[in-house]
């Protein structure tokens, strides 16, 4: 697999960075800069918005994000996917300020584009 494929459009399930296993859902989007780097964007329960930056190898994609709490903080953390497929990521991730006694967990599932349906 090489970096290319994983751009798209991708439908996530996860959990919190915590001992109660909240769980969200979203979308990744993945697309690349001109220097082949991946920029992330996740939309998190119709309602957050949040941005990273990473870098694919040995099908790994490794991705520094953050985004802005209501409160106006700024929150940053990292997320590790093994890519099983290029339609199938599943990951772990850790804010900076998170609880450091659990990890949050992410599977992220591509999203086939309309035309590919009709085919």
């Amino acid at each position: 697999m090489i970096i290319k494929d994983l751009v798209g459009t991708y439908n996530i399930i996860g959990s919190n960075q915590d001992a109660a296993e909240n769980t969200y859902n979203g979308t990744l989007t993945l697309s690349l800069d001109s220097n082949n780097r991946i920029i992330a964007k996740w939309f998190i329960n119709n309602e957050q918005e949040q941005i990273g930056t990473g870098f694919f190898k040995n099908n790994i994609l490794v991705i520094n994000f953050s985004y802005q709490s209501e409160d106006e903080t700024t929150y940053k953390g990292v997320v590790v996917y093994q890519c099983i497929s290029d339609s199938v990521l599943d990951g772990f991730w850790s804010e900076k300020h998170g609880d450091p006694l659990f990890l949050g967990s992410e599977r992220c599932f591509r999203i086939k584009e309309q035309e590919e349906l009709l085919n």
